[in-house]
């Protein structure tokens, strides 16, 4: 399968990674940067130093092209599904944000292609879980989602670290959340909503965020009662950044806290990723609960150490990417993360990073 993948940062450098070592994939990276690119000579692949903001220069390096792999920042992602589309390409991203998924699933109507977006970690695996637990209810009351992406030790106030994109982080902070109560859509407000509970003996803290529950909502509705999604931190963080975005007003001034967090805040390669799910319903008559917990440590190799952030989101896209090509996913028209059996996505050889819950090593 030939794939042209957009982005060449953190996630992108994982997902060129796997396809070309796996010998299934031809592919070629498209990135504005000469050292993003230059990181990837080691691997049996092309790039192509290209302004991503241009639409018409990413959709000449498409032709010839079976597939795109969209890994740029959110806000990139109507515009890189349009070249797609009209290259005729499949599509697939990484995407968070609401209105842009909104947008890929109108042009996806009647397309001969096959538009899949958020195939990353939540919205993405988080969705393919909940689904697949809910299947096993004949009447659904409850479904939380929870995830986390974290640092795996915590120094600051905060008790934060960068582990991925800033714009994400902030994007989703933001902008109002989606999601079921008394069985109707809903939006409830970002930061709010806030709970604690503990999970192996840590104490975690979750609260809305934007986008995780990518097309769920739409999904589930007349069936759950509750539904929601809520991003996982540590005790006190949901506090600071209320204060930051909202009596400070930076929700405002969303760049200038961009910039105060990347310099500020350390990028760590040693983090967790949480995924805990809940479902509860009634089954042979009664009331019973199901639950889903995973937490992916980082890959410490010395060699080429990869986040847990990393891990999971570039094997959910590449996972999805590979049950595309094996035809256990539709081939055209808009597909729903959803729509992707769990056990399929597992058993996949992507897939299987989140099979297992890895061991954090200690510190000499």
């Amino acid at each position: 399968m030939r794939v042209v993948l957009m982005g060449a940062g953190h996630i992108g450098q994982t997902i060129a990674t796997l396809l070309s070592n796996c010998g299934d994939y031809q592919v070629k990276v498209v990135d504005r940067s000469a050292d993003a690119l230059a990181k990837l000579a080691h691997l049996p692949i092309k790039t192509a130093q290209v302004d991503t903001t241009d639409a018409a220069a990413l959709r000449a390096e498409l032709k010839g092209f079976d597939a795109v792999i969209n890994a740029l920042p959110y806000h990139l992602a109507i515009m890189a599904a349009t070249q797609a589309l009209e290259a005729g390409c499949h599509y697939f991203d990484l995407t968070e944000d609401v209105t842009a998924t909104r947008a890929i699933m109108q042009m996806a109507d009647g397309a001969k292609t096959a538009f899949m977006p958020q195939c990353g970690l939540a919205p993405g695996f988080i969705g393919i879980v909940a689904h697949h637990l809910s299947k096993k209810f004949t009447q659904l009351r409850e479904v939380q989602m929870r995830v986390g992406a974290l640092p795996a030790f915590p120094t600051n106030s905060l008790k934060y670290n960068l582990t991925w994109s800033v714009d994400g982080l902030i994007n989703e902070y933001c902008h109002p959340c989606e999601a079921i109560r008394d069985g109707q859509i809903i939006e409830v407000l970002p930061l709010e909503g806030l709970e604690h509970f503990s999970l192996d003996g840590t104490e975690y803290e979750a609260f809305n965020t934007s986008g995780g529950l990518g097309t769920l909502c739409e999904t589930l509705k007349g069936r759950v009662q509750t539904l929601d999604y809520k991003t996982v931190r540590y005790p006190g963080h949901c506090d600071i950044m209320k204060m930051l975005l909202q009596e400070l007003g930076m929700q405002f001034d969303q760049e200038n806290l961009k910039n105060i967090l990347r310099n500020s805040i350390p990028l760590t390669m040693q983090d967790v990723v949480l995924v805990f799910v809940t479902v509860s319903g009634e089954r042979d008559g009664q009331l019973v609960q199901e639950v889903f917990a995973r937490k992916i440590f980082a890959d410490r190799n010395e060699q080429a150490p990869l986040s847990a952030i990393q891990i999971t989101t570039a094997a959910g896209i590449c996972a999805a990417v590979d049950l595309f090509r094996e035809g256990k996913l539709p081939q055209s028209g808009f597909i729903r993360q959803e729509q992707v059996e769990l056990p399929d996505f597992l058993a996949n050889r992507f897939g299987s990073a989140y099979q297992q819950s890895r061991q954090v090593e200690s510190i000499g």
